[in-house]
């Protein structure tokens, strides 16, 4: 099983590239099962999530023909087979995004309950009950979600509560293709929803509000595809800004929408960090020698996220200065915390929120990655630890983060993949 090896103490300096968005390329792959022609997407990340989804999408019929560059097209013509079996969707909560384009298409579906990180409730009962609401029939049988709708589903009402990301996508989805008018209350503001929705209404959706609480589908007869680019990844490029604020130097990342980045941007110009900001690349440099501590609280898009969060511990427990740092989102997303506390950290856990005392440095030690973002936030420490860090299980890493290693050791650090 490979791990990370990471020797700490160098600063990060030079010039790297934003990979297409996880969060983004996941729900638009989904959608591709709307189109009667082929959907053709670019600047996908090539992160073992996306394999996952387009093995999916394969394991039912659809044909996938993926470019070396990472643009693929999907003709869903193929198709023969409406279920998504659980050896798929075990490793990914994000294959739930298949059920609503499955039974606005083809009126029926069967959807392993997914899996993914240990991070606590993303419950599936919102998506559920928001396609019971558009008229579908669903039960629960061996594990599987199994729906089917008499004719197409009709447009609704949909309230979410709490806000639901995924959710929101489902909706979208099948609403494009049902019956009437459906309206999404307290709907996900996030830019990957932005983004399905563009592309959606490329295939000739019809689509009002996305990037608002309230969300407008009017349903249409059929959809085509279009081509259609992925947005940047805004987690991967705030876990670098984060990276370079705790290691000091300066680096430039290109292809990045600072615009989707202001919650953390703020946070680290509060730790001491100076920007310039274009409109596809944003540039850090770190001056201080350490960062201030600074406090938070994770919420819903535009607030500070919660994939954000665990980078954000690594980074006030090397800080001067003590700070809390709030999880509102998910209760069980502080599991990095014993793994830096295993390197030195400082860190006390009361309820949903950690207290964290600055310390002078990290000592390299051996931790292992428990989910997606805690296994950044401990490649962050490790960047910093006096001596050497390894990290093991980093097939979590590889879900969220195209080539992490290599990237970094591009910057100047000394970062290698071991086996």
């Amino acid at each position: 099983m490979d791990k990370l090896l990471i020797k700490g103490g160098c600063e990060l300096r030079g010039e790297i590239y934003a990979s297409g968005s996880k969060n983004s390329a996941l729900p638009i792959l989904a959608a591709s099962l709307l189109a009667d022609t082929p959907l053709k997407v670019g600047n996908l990340p090539h992160l073992n999530d996306v394999t996952t989804m387009l093995e999916l999408l394969g394991s039912m019929g659809v044909d996938v023909m993926l470019s070396d560059d990472m643009e693929v097209q999907v003709d869903t013509s193929s198709i023969d087979n409406l279920n998504a079996r659980y050896e798929l969707v075990k490793t990914m909560r994000a294959s739930i995004l298949v059920l609503g384009p499955l039974l606005a298409k083809f009126q029926k579906a069967t959807v392993a309950l997914p899996g993914g990180c240990a991070i606590g409730s993303r419950p599936v009962n919102l998506h559920i009950d928001a396609m019971r609401a558009m008229g579908a029939d669903i039960n629960i049988e061996d594990g599987n979600i199994v729906a089917s709708v008499d004719g197409r589903l009709k447009g609704a009402k949909i309230m979410f509560e709490p806000v639901s990301v995924t959710g929101t996508e489902n909706v979208i989805m099948a609403a494009c293709l049902a019956e009437g008018t459906t309206v999404i209350e307290n709907a996900a503001r996030e830019p990957e929803v932005i983004d399905l929705a563009n592309c959606l209404i490329g295939m000739g959706a019809q689509i009002e509000g996305a990037g608002s609480d309230v969300i407008t589908v009017n349903g249409v007869d059929r959809l085509n595809g279009t081509t259609f680019s992925v947005m940047p990844d805004r987690v991967e490029v705030g876990t670098y800004l984060t990276a370079v604020a705790m290691a000091g130097g300066k680096v430039k990342i290109k292809q990045a929408k600072p615009e989707y980045l202001s919650s953390v941007i703020t946070k680290l110009e509060s730790a001491g960090a100076f920007f310039i900001l274009e409109d596809n690349s944003v540039e850090i440099s770190m001056k201080k020698r350490k960062p201030n501590a600074v406090s938070l609280t994770t919420g819903p898009y535009p607030s500070f996220p919660t994939d954000m969060q665990a980078q954000f511990v690594s980074l006030n427990s090397i800080a001067e200065g003590n700070s809390t740092v709030t999880e509102t989102v998910f209760e069980n997303r502080f599991m990095h915390v014993q793994e830096i506390a295993r390197m030195g950290g400082n860190i006390t856990l009361k309820g949903n929120t950690a207290v964290i005392e600055g310390i002078e440095k990290l000592t390299g030690a051996p931790v292992m990655a428990t989910d997606l973002r805690a296994s950044a936030s401990l490649v962050l420490a490790g960047l910093v630890a006096e001596g050497s860090t390894v990290i093991d299980r980093i097939y979590h890493i590889d879900r969220g983060y195209e080539r992490i290693e290599e990237k970094l050791k591009m910057l100047g650090a000394d970062i290698e993949r071991i086996s």
